[in-house]
């Protein structure tokens, strides 16, 4: 009878010995939230005023990064493509009321977004208007110049607003067209050129009923429509961000930290050099250490190359992995948003299922953060979370959550 004791004693030390070290074993493998990947996109975590990238948010982790594009070279690339526009221009042609001035009406998304800015500044710096502000009015600017077909004329910015819709969303093509209808009413052929911060508000100038017939416009996004407004000779350039490049790689960023990948292998694999996989995005990317920042570069689109970038190409250096499915909640600040819409979210959705990721796609409404907040839920679901805000200040907001 002993014996039996004993030997139950015994099997009940062993069991609950090898329990207690599985236990362990289980509890160290399991990831907490907190430790998740946080990828932010296309909204960089910054400050709305300065532009200083937020680098408390951006280290939140080991697993947190920027993917975007190179906000100041589009910049340039925008005021590029316009002032080689006005270089191979008729000034008897576009200068509509023959003054010998090359006026231009400005349209900024939002005053408080650093792509937003960007844009501004490039514009106003290659035409030389530019007095170091992006503010818009014309109190903030200056008389510029540029060659217009080998002849160096005045170049004045007659008006800028920031298009701000009656429900607060920036960006606003709807305003765009108001303010479009406005200008060409009050300032008639003084308007001799249209520029946009994004493609979205370029269109939305076009639909304005008064709109002054053939006068050149550049927006800035190649979506799809403007990409056949191109095409048609309504839209006269626009710029690519290589939306393919930034949304693969928002997607790759996080399929390479969920497969373990560290160090430079994290913004390198499948992005500038084959996975294991054998996947790599063709455009080109560059990452910027000291912001944590991945950002792809920018082309300008006219008539000349505008078929390159017609709707349905798409990157065919993803193919289909055999990667373990994994789950990811992203957030789309506005579903109103015409770049994210058009172009982002469709992209996503062509590259998620190559890379075996299950997105979970959760959308505001570009006013609220809590629309897009509220919707930031059920963590323990997901494997890691893609985040694109409201404001560019919020980026705390989410990864709080995130510790809980």
């Amino acid at each position: 009878m002993k014996k039996s004791i004993v030997a139950i004693l015994l099997v009940a030390v062993v069991c609950t010995s090898l329990f207690a070290g599985g236990g362990s074993e289980a509890a160290a493998s399991v990831v907490t939230n907190a430790q998740k990947p946080v990828i932010f996109f296309n909204r960089q975590p910054s400050d709305p005023v300065s532009g200083a990238i937020d680098m408390e948010v951006m280290n939140w982790n080991d697993k947190t990064y920027y993917v975007g594009f190179d906000a100041a070279g589009g910049g340039a690339v925008q005021g590029k493509l316009v002032v080689d526009y006005l270089a191979s221009a008729d000034p008897a042609v576009i200068d509509r009321n023959g003054d010998g001035i090359i006026g231009y009406v400005l349209c900024i998304g939002d005053v408080g977004h650093n792509d937003s800015k960007a844009r501004t500044q490039g514009v106003r710096e290659a035409l030389g208007t530019w007095v170091g502000s992006t503010d818009p009015g014309v109190e903030n600017t200056k008389e510029g110049s540029a060659v217009v077909g080998g002849t160096t004329m005045k170049v004045v910015e007659l008006d800028s607003r920031a298009m701000t819709g009656t429900d607060g969303t920036t960006w606003n093509a709807n305003a765009a067209t108001d303010a479009m209808g406005g200008w060409a009413t009050r300032l008639g052929d003084q308007i001799d050129m249209v520029i946009s911060n994004n493609d979205g508000m370029a269109m939305g100038c076009l639909q304005a009923s008064n709109y002054p017939a053939g006068v050149p416009i550049f927006g800035y996004d190649a979506n799809a429509d403007a990409i056949e407004a191109i095409g048609a000779g309504v839209l006269t350039g626009t710029v690519s961000q290589n939306v393919d490049a930034q949304a693969t790689a928002t997607l790759q960023v996080i399929r390479n930290l969920l497969d373990g990948l560290t160090g430079d292998a994290v913004i390198t694999a499948g992005i500038t050099e084959p996975d294991q996989y054998g996947n790599k995005i063709s455009a080109d990317m560059e990452y910027l250490a000291d912001t944590k920042a991945l950002l792809a570069q920018n082309t300008g689109v006219n008539a000349s190359n505008w078929e390159q970038y017609t709707e349905g190409s798409r990157d065919k250096g993803i193919q289909q992995t055999d990667a373990a499915k994994k789950r990811v909640l992203l957030t789309i600040y506005n579903s109103g948003d015409n770049f994210l819409s058009s172009s982002y979210i469709p992209a996503l959705n062509y590259y998620a299922p190559l890379l075996n990721i299950d997105l979970t796609i959760v959308q505001g409404d570009g006013q609220n953060e809590s629309s897009c907040l509220d919707k930031f839920t059920n963590f323990n679901s997901f494997d890691a979370f893609a985040i694109n805000m409201v404001r560019t200040n919020s980026g705390r907001d989410y990864l709080d959550r995130l510790q809980y």
